[in-house]
């Protein structure tokens, strides 16, 4: 049988760039061989580009097509591996969908929502067994007042970029001195940001995907640094962070947490594979959503591959699943 001409999309336009580069290579060396063509396509704002066989081959957006070797090559499928703008956030979904070309990740719709922060949490309140932090969202046009902020928060807090990824931007502060600047941090990377009370307890991270047909959650990850938190220096420097998988935790827990994700993937209407990240609260053990992520990373030790790879199952056989189920 033909191999189906796969556009694997990488690149973007935020400080994730090189990130999703290395997941488009762990991807590409794992999708197989016998089934799938892959075409890696930079996205940059100026270009969308195929290199390969010495070629440096533009894009037509108008069929969504390459010419490589004087042959017109279409697309059977968009496998997308853009963090932030404009893959996790429903741009080239929409697009995709203008061209009639299936791909891995959740819909425009869901893609941008999902990457607000505010509305995501906005949407999943009230599930069963969910807690979310207490927060404010500001908007970079609008007069703020660190005092009233203040008095309406307890610190510590965590300030974050409402739209963004892999932790670009976001301080935690421990006292209104440190808040202004934490704002300004924030509002560099995203005219929106979230603000929200500091939650104490063991941080996890756990992927959920369709898989031939059934909603599958996969094992958790304890995510452990010798940072004060979780930033894109703990995510990406080795030895920072201790990433622990499977969890320790007890199955009747797993059971609570699958559980509760799978309402999450549920309500957010959500397709192909997505990750949340969750804290259990100290003491209680209670689950509070952080943030649910459509494109997550998968460079060879990112977590889902992780989790995948706990489970049992090939990362090859995964990503055929992903293709198979969305296609």
């Amino acid at each position: 049988m033909k191999p189906m001409n796969i556009a694997l999309l990488a690149g973007g336009f935020t400080g994730e760039y090189e990130v999703s580069i290395n997941s488009a290579k762990n991807i590409a060396q794992n999708l197989d061989a016998d089934k799938y063509k892959v075409y890696t396509i930079l996205i940059n704002r100026d270009s969308w580009v195929y290199e390969g066989g010495g070629e440096s081959v533009m894009v037509d957006k108008n069929d969504f097509s390459i010419t490589v070797a004087g042959e017109r090559v279409k697309f059977d499928f968009a496998f997308i591996t853009v963090h932030g703008t404009p893959g996790e956030d429903g741009k080239l979904q929409g697009y995709l969908d203008l061209m009639g070309i299936p791909y891995n990740t959740c819909d425009a719709t869901t893609s941008a929502i999902t990457m607000n922060k505010a509305y995501t949490k906005a949407l999943v309140h009230g599930i069963h067994g969910l807690n979310t932090a207490k927060s404010i969202q500001l908007h970079q046009k609008d007069g703020h007042d660190t005092a009233t902020i203040a008095s309406a928060l307890k610190f510590p807090l965590f300030i974050k970029p409402n739209n963004g990824g892999s932790s670009v931007g976001m301080s935690k502060v421990y006292n209104v001195a440190g808040l202004q600047e934490a704002i300004d941090r924030a509002f560099h990377e995203d005219p929106q940001i979230l603000i929200e009370e500091f939650i104490k307890g063991r941080e996890f991270s756990i992927g959920i995907a369709r898989l031939n047909g059934k909603i599958t959650v996969l094992p958790a990850t304890e995510i452990l640094t010798t940072k004060d938190f979780f930033d894109y220096e703990a995510k990406y420097t080795t030895g920072v962070t201790n990433e622990v998988t499977p969890a320790d935790l007890p199955e009747e827990k797993n059971h609570q947490i699958a559980e509760i994700v799978t309402h999450v993937y549920l309500r957010l209407n959500c397709r192909g594979m997505v990750r949340v990240d969750f804290i259990l609260l100290e003491d209680t053990q209670e689950f509070y959503f952080i943030e649910i992520n459509t494109t997550p990373g998968q460079s060879a030790n990112s977590l889902i591959p992780q989790q995948v790879r706990a489970m049992g199952m090939s990362v090859t056989d995964f990503y055929g699943q992903i293709i198979e189920g969305t296609k």
